[in-house]
């Protein structure tokens, strides 16, 4: 007995095949990333500086996903894969760990870690951002990452980074924001101080004010910056201050003191990119 109707069996070993082609295809690529990445390796002698990181070509890789992202796969999942890729040939270079701050809880954290940096990168968890600062201050090329929303009980642990040879902040994530982004939390990212890889759209400052002034709020606004978070001490008011890179040190000391602030110390502890936004 006939039909005219055709069988969809073959339709879909077709598209299956085209799948298996696809898959075998993007693991191919992989591995020649790979090999890639290893005859980095030996140029660059990440292995031996203990230094892989590039902030800013990661930021325009990400940037440049969003922005050519379409169809029925979720960017969550997109952006996932790619952070893992990078982060994972990273390790290859250099191998590191994450150092988290888990005084706010260790779910978030170690969501951020895991969609960040995935599962090839050890992660160790610390009761303090000081904690996690020292831990990437005795390491070889660690990251640590806390959160940015901690409360004033944390203290002002943005003055351990002030120093010279210190642990500096190189990244803020996540770095594509969206509504319920799945690892949203906001962190920042810090490492021992990068020489040529920072990326400077938004420059940090730890400042100590002997006095503060309402009208500081304003200056730092009208500079298209802001006070991230402040902690009162022995020595006044410290506050981690974020602006945009296109402003000079010389030019912010001066709005915080025409504001009518005592300022006794402005220094820089970082940067990182700015923030892509998708709807």
């Amino acid at each position: 007995m006939s039909t005219d109707n055709p069988s969809p069996a073959p339709a879909l070993a077709q598209l299956r095949q085209e799948i298996d082609r696809i898959d075998e295809a993007m693991h191919r690529l992989l591995m020649e990333r790979g090999t890639i990445i290893d005859r980095l390796i030996s140029v660059k002698k990440t292995s031996e500086s203990g230094s892989a990181f590039r902030p800013g070509r990661e930021a325009s890789m990400m940037r440049a996903l969003a922005e050519r992202h379409e169809g029925l796969l979720p960017l969550d999942t997109v952006e996932s894969i790619w952070r893992v890729i990078i982060a994972t040939f990273t390790y290859v270079q250099a191998p590191y760990a994450v150092h988290a701050d888990i005084s706010g809880g260790d779910a978030p954290m170690r969501d951020s870690a895991r969609f960040h940096f995935g599962f090839t990168v050890p992660y160790l968890s610390h009761p303090s951002a000081a904690a996690v600062i020292e831990a990437v201050a005795s390491g070889r090329g660690d990251l640590g990452i806390f959160r940015i929303d901690q409360g004033a009980s944390s203290g002002a642990w943005w003055r351990a980074l002030a120093d010279k040879d210190r642990p500096k902040i190189i990244a803020r994530l996540p770095f594509i924001e969206r509504p319920d982004h799945p690892a949203g939390t906001p962190v920042y990212v810090i490492s021992k101080p990068l020489t040529d890889a920072a990326v400077r759209d938004v420059v940090l400052y730890a400042a100590q004010f002997e006095r503060w002034h309402k009208d500081v709020t304003g200056a730092l606004a009208g500079l298209g910056g802001e006070a991230v978070a402040s902690a009162a001490d022995a020595y006044g008011l410290s506050v981690l201050i974020a602006v945009p890179g296109t402003v000079e040190p010389a030019r912010l000391h001066g709005a915080l003191t025409d504001a009518g602030a005592s300022l006794a110390q402005l220094v820089e502890i970082g940067s990182h990119a700015e923030r892509f936004r998708v709807k």
